[in-house]
């Protein structure tokens, strides 16, 4: 069981004691805090804390006690990881298409969350009081790529800080429909559930949250399909697949989000057969998180990431490239 002391200093004086604690003890996140607070877990003079919002007085000297990490519920799976790097604070890992990240109704195991458990094992310290990986950003089941995720609360705190200031750079490659023009632009829009559709994503004039992605036309394929660069400003679900759908040149593959008159499409354009297979029959959205860049939440290091494309969207390339480069 882990005992910090925390004293108030002058400048904490009528400030929250959630934001003192904070301030006191960046490793964890002022949620961590407020729960423990709440748990009895935070005391002064020997009686627990009552509530997050009481008001400090300088001198005050206070204690908290964070109990074990419980044991997470999924279960640990010995599940193969491509591991890009580890070290005792984070990982970052090249996710398979096809790997869901969190265990829900229809993927209870087999997860990424699994994996990471199996993988980890005692190292996890603890996210949130509880032995399980700090997931910082999701990936789509069918979407592959880069994944940072934390191992302890100081890691997950300073990731997800940097998540919400916009400094940790994801960078992603889609293969998307038509020529983009322009070869470059920002699209910024709301996002929020659509209202037909609660299941789906959709850009919103009112409501919704603001949303923001940079693209860049990397490679043009005739009139028929481009290879863009997206990268991240906000991270809405669904964001790239969304934004891209909403400037007319949807991902190919996207079973949610994609156009509709795809033979059509393809026949106008007098597309060969052999390419006109390998876009109609492409199993996925063709999105990859190809980069990440951060600051190492404890160390304060730059990192930064690559990873090439898996085969499918790779070997779809090379049909595209073959027709269309000769």
């Amino acid at each position: 069981m882990e005992r910090l002391e925390v004293k108030a200093a002058n400048e904490d004086q009528g400030q929250r004691l959630d934001k003192v604690l904070t301030r006191h003890a960046p490793q964890f996140s002022r949620a961590r805090l407020q729960s423990l607070i709440e748990a009895g877990h935070v005391t002064a003079g020997g009686k627990p804390m009552t509530g997050a919002s009481q008001r400090v007085k300088a001198g005050d000297v206070f204690i908290v006690t964070v109990p074990p990490a419980q044991e997470a519920e999924p279960e640990p799976q010995d599940i193969a990881l491509d591991i890009v790097y580890e070290d005792k604070d984070l990982l970052v890992i090249n996710k398979a298409p096809g790997m869901v990240v969190h265990p829900a109704a229809g993927n209870w195991d087999g997860t990424l969350v699994n994996a990471l458990l199996g993988h980890c094992g005692d190292e996890l310290s603890g996210i949130g009081g509880v032995k399980r990986p700090g997931i910082v950003h999701r990936l789509d089941k069918e979407t592959s790529g880069l994944m940072v995720v934390a191992k302890n609360d100081a890691a997950h705190h300073g990731l997800s800080e940097q998540l919400s200031s916009r400094s940790l750079t994801r960078v992603y490659e889609a293969i998307v429909w038509g020529n983009v023009t322009p070869a470059a632009g920002r699209i910024e829009t709301n996002i929020g559930r659509s209202r037909a559709n609660r299941q789906k994503m959709a850009v919103q004039e009112d409501g919704g949250k603001e949303a923001v992605t940079d693209y860049k036309l990397l490679e043009g394929f005739g009139l028929v399909a481009s290879l863009v660069e997206c990268r991240l400003r906000t991270g809405r679900t669904h964001q790239i697949r969304v934004h891209m759908a909403h400037i007319k040149h949807w991902l190919v593959g996207d079973p949610v989000y994609g156009r509709g008159t795809i033979t059509r499409f393809l026949k106008l354009h007098k597309v060969p057969e052999k390419t006109a297979e390998a876009l109609k029959q492409f199993p996925r959205q063709a999105l990859h998180a190809a980069r990440l860049e951060f600051v190492h939440p404890i160390r304060q290091n730059k990192l930064k990431f690559a990873a090439e494309a898996p085969d499918d969207m790779k070997n779809l390339l090379r049909q595209l490239r073959k027709q269309y480069r000769g």
